[in-house]
């Protein structure tokens, strides 16, 4: 055979060989790990590329969208102030939540980036900046800048935790001692918005680890004890079917706002609807020329609410009030109180005003809340009307809805029947004395 006649070789050959075997066993782990998530990211680039690609040039626009009024004042209140953190839209199939959230992308603004980096630094905040960035900011380099829009990346439902927070090249590491990183889509999206359709589909597991970079603000990745840090702060968006599933609790308190949009029955409005979309497809380029100057003047009314939001004020009075009718209908934690605030400084600041009313915080107060409330299978009542209830008795005293009566009723659970007790044998009425019996031995 030919091993035996091969000649005898130096012990330092056969280490060398050795170190080489165990150096391409390496190279081979770390080229199987990535090979299928390589070709997920190159597919999922290309539809990322196409995607933003669509959004930019060919969405349907979005003063166009008729009713879903809570749906759309949601969306710009997130943009106007980001930190409210994202919205969860939740309807029927067809509408219009996957459109209304893409056509957002033409009310977004244009920001400050450094160039050609892939986690869209900032040129002067330090805690926006990716980690190359802000080493070459401490020394005091001076940062190339560009101009880009408000980036939009969208979350594959076929994706995988590689693809969301990025890989580091193990060969590389090895080879040259640099941490070589793969941005994944939670880098792409700082400073802008990540939207998930069909979120309710999506792996729970990825999910919690989408929600727990929106709510650091940082995303971190290890791979064989290597690690690196960047920043991802981004806004949240997530739609689904209820029918398809639902979200878990832990997740729903987690996004800022939520809406549940239903069909429109109206047959004006469902008219207008279809000839708007009618005519966006047959020139989807001139029609949405004719909507620019609405869509500019939208988009500049956002921009002077981001820049009049700080000084926005909010009576002391009205903040306890808020934190009692979250009090009021159970709802856990303290981000509901947050939220709420924020939205109602966010709408008055949208607005051009300075100063919260009690009217701001009735337009915010539902989509803050209602998916915040606990869940109970013998609960008939929306969470909606049990956040109306209680806004009403906390901020109006109102006597027209009494609110612990009307939740007892609605969460009333109904009474267990109760079981049938054997028939009791009726018992012969007591004869008076002397009364006939009958004749003897008739029983």
């Amino acid at each position: 055979m030919r091993c035996s006649s091969a000649p005898r070789r130096a012990p330092g050959a056969a280490r060398a060989r050795t170190t080489r075997a165990v150096a391409d066993k390496t190279r081979a782990r770390a080229t199987a790990a990535t090979t299928v998530g390589g070709r997920a990211r190159a597919s999922d680039a290309r539809r990322a590329t196409v995607t933003r690609a669509k959004s930019e040039s060919a969405s349907f626009p979005f003063v166009k969208i008729v009713a879903q009024e809570e749906l759309k004042l949601a969306l710009t209140l997130n943009v106007v102030d980001s930190a409210i953190g994202g919205v969860l839209i939740m309807g029927d199939r067809g509408t219009a939540k996957s459109v209304s959230v893409r056509s957002l992308v033409q009310l977004l603004p244009e920001i400050d980036v450094v160039k050609n980096d892939p986690f869209n630094s900032s040129p002067t905040n330090p805690e926006l900046m990716g980690p190359d960035v802000r080493e070459a900011f401490q020394r005091g380099e001076t940062l190339e800048t560009a101009k880009m829009r408000v980036p939009m990346v969208e979350v594959p439902l076929g994706t995988t935790e590689d693809r969301i927070c990025g890989t580091i090249d193990i060969e590389k590491a090895l080879s040259e001692g640099t941490k070589a990183y793969d941005p994944g889509l939670l880098a792409k999206a700082n400073r802008g918005l990540l939207y998930i359709d069909e979120v309710n589909l999506l792996d729970d597991s990825l999910v919690d680890v989408v929600l727990d970079s929106a709510a650091g603000g940082w995303n971190t990745v290890e791979r064989e004890g290597i690690s690196l840090t960047h920043p991802a702060k981004f806004i949240m968006i997530g739609s689904g079917n209820p029918e398809e599933g639902e979200l878990r609790p832990q997740l729903l308190d987690r996004f800022g706002m939520a809406v549940n949009i239903r069909t429109i029955f109206d047959m004006d409005q469902r008219t207008e609807l279809v000839m708007n979309k009618l005519a966006y497809e047959r020139d989807p380029k001139g029609y949405t020329e004719e909507c620019r100057e609405e869509t500019e003047a939208l988009k500049a009314k956002i921009v002077a609410a981001q820049k009049l939001l700080p000084s926005v004020t909010m009576d002391r009075d009205f903040a306890l009030k808020i934190s009692g009718v979250c009090a009021l209908v159970n709802v856990d934690g303290l981000r509901g109180d947050i939220v709420v605030t924020r939205a109602a400084k966010a709408l008055v600041a949208f607005e051009g005003r300075t100063e919260v009313t009690m009217e701001d915080i009735a337009r915010v107060i539902g989509p803050c809340l209602s998916h915040r409330l606990r869940k109970d299978v013998t609960d008939t009542m929306d969470g909606g009307f049990k956040v109306t209830l209680a806004f009403n008795k906390i901020f109006k005293g109102s006597a027209m809805l009494n609110f612990d009566e009307t939740m007892a009723e609605g969460i009333k659970a109904p009474e267990p029947e109760k079981p049938k007790e054997a028939a009791k044998p009726k018992e012969e009425p007591k004869k008076k004395a002397g009364a006939w019996s009958g004749l003897p031995g008739g029983r």
